[in-house]
């Protein structure tokens, strides 16, 4: 289920008791006295700057703040860098599995949109559409998003660029861990397991991470090959 960005029971009675407030506020301040349907407007007019300025703090800033997550705004701030590992189910020629695969996720998510880039030390994907899952009532807290993943230049021959999809489930309150599962149109699957490093968005795949195993992989062969010869 996709849910509104807020909930709307609760933001209703909020803007209510805002708008009250400043309805009395106003009217205090400016001397004017609501006698009829007429001045009630005049009154009622003059707060609309006002809800409109809280709204739009709201949204700058206001959703992040944890105690309104849940009850008011149905999903979590995931903004930073998150860091983990890939599983792949793809085989070598010889049967073997490589991985698991280093990588880092870095989400930029405001009140309304959210989007998703992760890196590998070979493969920097973007989500193109990306979304929140969230439902109590089924228990479902899920986010998942369709990326295109682009190769470095070095390794384009083996792993072309592709499109695919990844789903995560998340983990905690506040989240702690997100885990997923991805299919690609290069029909590979696997899992995703990542958990917050920092709210730091980087830019740039960690060296200290490791490499790629499939770099790796092809080292030792290249190794293996030239002590044969």
């Amino acid at each position: 289920m996709n849910p509104p960005n807020l909930k709307v029971k609760p933001f209703a009675f909020i803007i209510f008791v805002f708008f009250a407030i400043s309805f009395v506020g106003i009217s205090f301040l400016t001397g004017r006295e609501v006698e009829n349907v007429t001045s009630a407007l005049v009154v009622a007019y003059k707060t609309i700057p006002v809800i409109l300025g809280l709204w739009g703090l709201f949204v700058w800033k206001g959703w992040k703040i944890k105690r309104l997550n849940g009850w008011l705004v149905p999903f979590p701030n995931l903004n930073g860098t998150w860091e983990g590992t890939i599983q792949t189910t793809w085989k070598h020629e010889d049967g073997t599995i490589p991985g698991p695969i280093p990588v880092i996720l870095t989400v930029k998510q405001s009140f309304t949109r959210i989007s998703c880039v992760m890196r590998t030390g070979e493969m920097t994907s973007r989500s193109h559409f990306a979304d929140f899952w969230i439902d109590g009532d089924e228990q479902l807290r899920n986010l998942g998003y369709s990326y295109t993943s682009v190769p470095s230049a070095l390794i384009v021959d083996r792993s072309p660029a592709h499109d695919g999809t990844v789903t995560f489930e998340i983990i905690g309150d506040p989240v702690t861990k997100l885990k997923g599962t991805y299919w690609t149109a290069r029909k590979t699957t696997g899992e995703i397991t990542l958990t917050f490093k920092t709210k730091e968005m980087l830019d740039e795949y960690p060296a200290e991470l490791g490499e790629h195993p499939m770099s790796e992989k092809r080292v030792t062969d290249l190794m293996k090959k030239e002590v044969a010869e």
